[in-house]
């Protein structure tokens, strides 16, 4: 991009506002802990695309850091990969080149210290020096005087002053996107998909925001295994919508006895509803299928539903690895669960017609989980939805073939993208030819939680309703349900 007067580069010895000249220190480069375990997990998500909320706790917990620098190691590493889509466009702009032609040591230490300086309010001098430390704390000398280069150019101006720059010409999702830490497609996407799920496209910055809001730790109370009660009481409050969640205040939740012991589990509250949506639809007595299980949270509630009838529960996942966590999921729960390692559509012809219940959380984009998983909306591309969606339908039509009649099957999403929710479900009504009813799935959340089924629904499918939860109106994943029974 042509540079204009007002755009130079500081002149050699030229520091930005408020960097002041430090001398050179010959001896061994000293790093926050913090900041160091921030950058080596985003190495791990740039270079092996690790998602970072797998990296980032298990290194914590070997470092033994003090409070303050846990936070802070949590604050950079998700900080900065929720705006990585502006930091890299102010990069782009101070060094001269686009990101991807920087080798990833200095990519992701400029990312670092991008976010320290124009979300963090961190002292000019001090982001710059931790910048330029880590390169030479990584052996990595001959960056460090293109990182200091770069980061004191990003210090002449304020985040605001940056963001009016980038965006100079950009189309009207390009800047909400740069604004808001969204790809433009994603942008455009959600604000078709509000409103495809009947709702007001004026809802979309809220929607966006509430993406880079930190999602709450909830836990599942198994019912039959753990006191829901007691754990609140012990470490946090009961959740607003779903009978078997808990919202942790502080703490490991890992550390907890009882989902040490498999009694409560680790899950979004969102997850839980589209669960108890299943198990609160009237349908015949009779086995239950989870036709895509691992990692094995829904199947939990499933199975511990199920263990006080002595229901059979049948979970199946195509990965052995994900298999064997459905297994673990499961291993406190008295239950009748048996577990296969293959996919769901490959199940033979005896299972043809025989659950009563069937649980098709299908594979997703994961846009309504961002909030977990920021890294994940800069590797989406618009084309992974088209690339899901015949995997989606025919999940979707096993999942009606593998149910027995007066059944009913749930379709998931973790995702509210109407080309992965609605559209497939309606292409496959219109495709099936198997009697199909679509529930009230509202009403039936609405039994569920003793909330209002307004809140809870989307736009109608044929003659019944399916539900769509929203981070900036639930505060849960953008998890998606429709209730499907099989009439003949």
């Amino acid at each position: 991009m042509p540079e204009s007067s007002g755009d130079r580069k500081p002149a050699p010895g030229k520091l930005g506002p408020g960097v002041k000249r430090r001398r050179a220190s010959h001896g061994r480069t000293r790093v926050n802990p913090g900041r160091r375990i921030a950058f080596d997990v985003l190495i791990g998500v740039d270079d092996d695309d690790a998602y970072a909320n797998l990296l980032l706790p298990p290194r914590l917990s070997r470092a033994g850091l003090s409070t303050a620098d846990a936070g802070l190691a949590t604050e950079l590493t998700y900080g900065t990969l929720r705006g990585r889509g502006l930091y890299d466009a102010i990069i782009a702009h101070a060094a001269g080149r686009p990101v991807s032609k920087l080798d990833t040591p200095a990519r992701n230490a400029l990312r670092l210290g991008a976010h320290q300086l124009l979300d963090m309010n961190t002292a000019a001098h001090a982001a710059v020096n931790e910048a330029v430390g880590l390169m030479r704390a990584t052996k990595h000398m001959k960056a460090a005087g293109f990182v200091n280069a770069v980061m004191r150019r990003i210090s002449e101006r304020t985040r605001i002053e940056w963001l009016d720059l980038v965006t100079r010409g950009a189309s009207d999702d390009e800047q909400i996107g740069l604004t808001y830490a969204h790809p433009a497609w994603i942008v455009t996407a959600l604000r078709r998909s509000l409103t495809a799920h009947g709702r007001d496209a004026g809802e979309l910055t809220a929607l966006l925001a509430a993406d880079n809001v930190p999602a709450r730790v909830c836990l599942t109370a198994l019912p039959g295994l753990a006191d829901r009660e007691a754990i609140a009481a012990d470490c946090g409050k009961p959740t607003a919508l779903s009978p078997l969640g808990v919202e942790l205040s502080s703490g490991d939740p890992y550390a907890l006895p009882e989902v040490q012991a498999g009694q409560a589990r680790v899950q979004d509250e969102g997850s839980q509803l589209v669960v108890l949506g299943l198990t609160a639809a009237p349908a015949p007595d009779g086995p239950v299928l989870d036709l895509c299980a691992g990692p094995g949270g829904k199947t939990a509630i499933l199975a511990a539903d199920a263990a006080a009838t002595g229901t059979p529960v049948v979970a199946c996942d195509v990965s052995a690895h994900r298999a064997e966590l459905v297994r673990d999921s499961v291993r406190a729960i008295d239950a009748d669960v048996t577990v296969l390692n293959t996919d769901g559509r490959s199940l033979t012809d005896e299972h043809l017609g025989r659950y009563t219940r069937v649980l098709a959380d299908v594979p997703c984009t994961g846009l309504g989980a961002l909030r977990r998983r920021p890294e994940a909306r800069w590797r989406r591309k618009p084309e992974d939805v088209e690339a899901l969606q015949p995997i989606q339908r025919e999940l979707l039509t096993r999942a009606i073939e593998l149910t027995a009649p007066g059944g009913v099957v749930a379709y998931t999403t973790c995702s509210p993208h109407h080309g992965e929710t609605i559209d497939i479900v309606t292409e496959v009504l219109t495709a099936s030819g198997t009697d199909v009813e679509v529930l009230d799935a509202p009403a039936i959340l609405a039994d569920v939680t003793g909330q209002e089924a307004a809140q809870f629904a989307s736009a109608p499918i044929g003659t019944g309703q399916a539900v769509q939860l929203w981070p900036h109106v639930h505060g849960t994943d953008g998890m998606f349900l429709a209730l499907l029974r099989r009439t003949g």
